[in-house]
C-alpha cells in the first residue's frame, strides 16, 4: 500500500536503485540514530548507494548507508557504517518479511529525507532484481523518449 507522505526535504537519494531493481511499492520508516549523525545528515553526508535492509528477530536493520563523521564531533562520532535500526510497527515488518521471503524480493532505501516534524525518515522500496536484458530494454526506451522530446523541441523552434 503506497503511502502518500507530508512535505519532506530531501537529503540523500538512491538513484542507482532505480536502474538495478523495479520498485513495486514504497513504505517510510523512522531510523534509529545519534545526534552526530544527524548533523552530518543535515550537511548532506551520506550516501545510499549500495545500501539494503534485513529483518531479524522482527526488527529491520539498513546496511551500507554511509554517515560520514561530523567534523566537530570528535569522540561522540560513530561508525559510518554501523547497521542502522529502522522504525516501523511490528504488524508492517512482519508483513514485509512475509513478502521478502515468498516472493524472493529486496528491500532497498530509496531516500532520506526529514518531514515536517524534523525527523529523520526513510524511504522504503520494496524491489525486484532487474536482469541485464531489462536494463537494456530501459535505457532504450529513455533513450527513444530523448529523441522524440527533441524532435518535437526542433519542429516547434
Amino acid at each position: 500500500m503506497p503511502q502518500k507522505y507530508a512535505h519532506k526535504m530531501q537529503c540523500a537519494a538512491n538513484r542507482k536503485a532505480f536502474h538495478d531493481y523495479f520498485i513495486l511499492e514504497k513504505y517510510e520508516a523512522g531510523i534509529e540514530l545519534f545526534g552526530t549523525e544527524v548533523k552530518s545528515i543535515r550537511m548532506g553526508n551520506v550516501n545510499l548507494k549500495d545500501s539494503f535492509c534485513t529483518i531479524k528477530d522482527g526488527e529491520m536493520f539498513a546496511h551500507g548507508i554511509h554517515i560520514s563523521p561530523y567534523e566537530k564531533g570528535n569522540i561522540f562520532n560513530r561508525d559510518p557504517l554501523r547497521p542502522k535500526r529502522l522504525l516501523m510497527h511490528k504488524r508492517e515488518i512482519m508483513r514485509l518479511y512475509g513478502r521478502i521471503k515468498q516472493e524472493g524480493l529486496t528491500l532497498i532505501p530509496l531516500s532520506l529525507y526529514f518531514n515536517d516534524s524534523r525527523r529523520v525518515k526513510v524511504e522504503l522500496g520494496l524491489a525486484k532484481g532487474k536482469k541485464l536484458y531489462d536494463k537494456r530494454d530501459a535505457a532504450a526506451k529513455r533513450d527513444a523518449g530523448r529523441e522524440m522530446n527533441k524532435a518535437i523541441k526542433e519542429r516547434n523552434s
